[in-house]
C-alpha cells in the first residue's frame, strides 16, 4: 500500500500568501491525501476564507485555535490531527512555503531510496529552500552531518543533514510515535531544529532531497544571527536565546549549554547589540536552566486502522 501523505501547513495573518500555499498543493503531481491547515487565531479574513474552502474540498482539514500559539504549538496540534486522520508521512511548511509541482513526489521518492540504502533508517527528509528561482534561502539551508555526501556517492539526488526547519519537512510516523511532538513550549524558533535532532537521536541523520524544490517567501534574505538583533526582532531572538539554551543543556550536555552561552555573548558583542538588549537575551539565556518541556507523545492505538 502506498504511504498517505498529510501536508501540514500553520498560518497566521497570512491569507494571500496561505491561498498560493493551497493552490501549489493541489496542483503536486502527487497530491497530499490531506491538507490539514491549523490557523492561529488569524484576524486577517483567514477564518472566513479556509470555512468556504472546506466546503469545496474534501481534503481540506481545519482546525481554529483560540490563540496563537506561535508555529510550534500549530505544528504540534496539526501533526497529532494528521495522525488521528492516519497519514503515513507528515509534509510540514509554513504559510509562505510554495513549492514546486513535483516537490512531493521527489520528497517522497527521496526518501523511500535513502532508506533503503541505509541501514537503521532515515527519520525525517527536506527539500531544497530557495529564496527565489535561483538563490538558496539562508535561514533555511540545513544543517549537514559529517558523512553528508554518503548517498551522493553513491548516485543519489540526496545528502545527509543533521536538522532542516518546518518549511517542507517530512517526517514518519514512525518517528511522530517513537519521539511525540514538537516542544508546543518553544512557541516559535528552534523548534524545527530540536524535532530534527530529537528525530535522529540513536537514528542517524535525515537527508536533504535535491530535486524537491521550494521558495520561501521572506521579505528578505538574511539569516538569523545574534549579532543582528534590534529593538524589531528582540522578542523572536528571546525565544530563539532560550530554547535552543534548554536544547542543549537539558538535551546534550552543560559543556554544550556553556558552549551556546558563551557564542550568543560573543555574536552580541561583535554585533554591537545595545547592552539593554544584551541584558534581555542573557536573561533568556539564564532561563533556560529551568525550561525543560516534554514531548507530548501520541498513542499508537489513536491513528485509524490502515
Amino acid at each position: 500500500m502506498s504511504q498517505r501523505v498529510a501536508a501540514v501547513v500553520v498560518t497566521y495573518n497570512r491569507l494571500e500568501k496561505l491561498k498560493t500555499v493551497l493552490e501549489r498543493l493541489r496542483a503536486q503531481t502527487t497530491p497530499p491525501e490531506w491538507i490539514v491547515v491549523v490557523d492561529n487565531a488569524s484576524t486577517d479574513g483567514t477564518k472566513e476564507f479556509l470555512a468556504a474552502e472546506t466546503i469545496n474540498d474534501a481534503t481540506l482539514d481545519l482546525t481554529r485555535l483560540e490563540e496563537n500559539t506561535g508555529g510550534a504549538g500549530g505544528f504540534a496540534t496539526g501533526m497529532k490531527r494528521a495522525y488521528e486522520l492516519g497519514a503515513d508521512l507528515f509534509w510540514l511548511m509554513d504559510d509562505d512555503c510554495y513549492p514546486e509541482a513535483d516537490a512531493l513526489e521527489q520528497l517522497v521518492s527521496g526518501h523511500a531510496a535513502a532508506m533503503e540504502a541505509t541501514p537503521g533508517g532515515v527519520p525525517f527528509a527536506c527539500s531544497l529552500v530557495y529564496f527565489d528561482h535561483n538563490v538558496l534561502a539562508e535561514m533555511n539551508i540545513a544543517a549537514p552531518d559529517w558523512k553528508w555526501a554518503g548517498l551522493w556517492a553513491q548516485g543519489h539526488r540526496a545528502v545527509f543533514v543533521q536538522t532542516c526547519s518546518f518549511v517542507s519537512a517530512l517526517y514518519t510516523r514512525e518517528t511522530v510515535e517513537r519521539i511525540g511532538l514538537p516542544l508546543r513550549e518553544y512557541f516559535i524558533w528552534f523548534d524545527d531544529a530540536a524535532y530534527a535532532r530529537m528525530a535522529g537521536a540513536g537514528i542517524g541523520p535525515g537527508v536533504c532531497i535535491l530535486d524537491s524544490k521550494v521558495i520561501h517567501d521572506t521579505p528578505t534574505n538574511v539569516s538569523g544571527d545574534f549579532s543582528k538583533i534590534d529593538d524589531q526582532n528582540i522578542w523572536k531572538f528571546a525565544y530563539g536565546a532560550r530554547n535552543e539554551a534548554s536544547y542543549h543543556l537539558h538535551h546534550e550536555s552543560l559543556l554544550s549549554y556553556l558552549r551556546f552561552f558563551a557564542r550568543t555573548e560573543i555574536l552580541m558583542h561583535r554585533g554591537r547589540v545595545p547592552w539593554r538588549l544584551r541584558r534581555r537575551i542573557t536573561g533568556r539565556l539564564l532561563a533556560a536552566i529551568r525550561f525543560n518541556p516534554q514531548a507530548e507523545r501520541v498513542a499508537p492505538a489513536a491513528g485509524i486502522a490502515r
